[in-house]
């Protein structure tokens, strides 16, 4: 089981990102800085309100957007009631805060790295694209269902080169796929991929990571209950046991185990 500290963190404040629909569900939740000695980009923490009571038993899994002295940041949309609990929190209100859980994004200096995200899968990108020492080495895919200013793609773009897609119709949906099967291709001999996104979109990603035979890491998405590996609730099975690194098994956690798996190591 991992190892994971909790905290009481304050909020600092709660910024909505775009307005689709005139209803505001894509927020930055910043909080007052832990007291980690160190995270690395690709890991996520559990949180939840301290006052939350039986309206949320269980914490939900944020990836970790950014870490700085005066603050942490999480990038998340509201989709059920967890997350719209987290949504109505206030400047002063208080979270418990189980961090920084997982495995990391691989960061290759000097060597081309794909990013490719699906919607709510850019947030972990912030941060790695912020901690790489070579951005100019990193360029980005991104498709996306709701306006772009939803989503915190500035951030990214202010270090890294950014291509966005809108998909509105399945003809948006296949050139995106034809894009990125190019763009795999493309970085299959000498270069990375990282992929995060609904899982949908990560299986197209393994399929065409695998056809050229592109090192690819991808991070699951995962429903997670606890996030230690306690609950067994996140399984994944592996495509080659022995190269999870865990016990001889055809089911490894996604909390302690991922949530980044090379594409040749997991079938989902």
């Amino acid at each position: 089981m991992s190892q994971a500290s909790l905290q009481q963190l304050t909020v600092i404040d709660l910024v909505p990102f775009g307005n689709p629909g005139g209803q505001t569900a894509f927020f930055a939740l910043r909080l007052t800085p832990p007291t980690w000695e160190s995270w690395k980009p690709g890991q996520f923490v559990m949180i939840r309100p301290s006052q939350a009571g039986s309206e949320l038993l269980w914490g939900r899994p944020f990836a970790i957007c950014r870490v700085t002295k005066s603050d942490l940041v999480l990038f998340f949309q509201v989709k059920g009631r967890g997350t719209s609990a987290i949504a109505r929190l206030q400047p002063g209100d208080t979270l418990n805060v189980w961090e920084p859980l997982g495995n990391a994004f691989a960061i290759e200096p000097q060597t081309p790295t794909l990013i490719l995200a699906g919607g709510i899968g850019i947030a972990p990108f912030v941060g790695y694209v912020q901690a790489h020492p070579t951005p100019w080495d990193i360029t980005m895919e991104f498709g996306h269902r709701l306006p772009l200013e939803c989503y915190p793609v500035d951030s990214i773009n202010e270090r890294a080169l950014v291509e966005a897609h809108l998909e509105t119709s399945p003809d948006d949906r296949m050139a995106f796929l034809e894009k990125i099967d190019e763009r795999i291709k493309s970085h299959a001999e000498k270069g990375l991929v990282l992929a995060c996104g609904p899982t949908p979109f990560l299986r197209e990603i393994q399929r065409i990571s695998l056809k050229y035979k592109a090192r690819t890491q991808m991070c699951l998405e995962t429903r997670m209950a606890c996030g230690v590996g306690a609950c067994l609730g996140c399984v994944v099975k592996t495509a080659d046991p022995s190269a999870s690194g865990a016990a001889p098994s055809t089911m490894v956690q996604t909390c302690t185990c991922g949530p980044n798996f090379w594409a040749d190591s997991i079938s989902f």
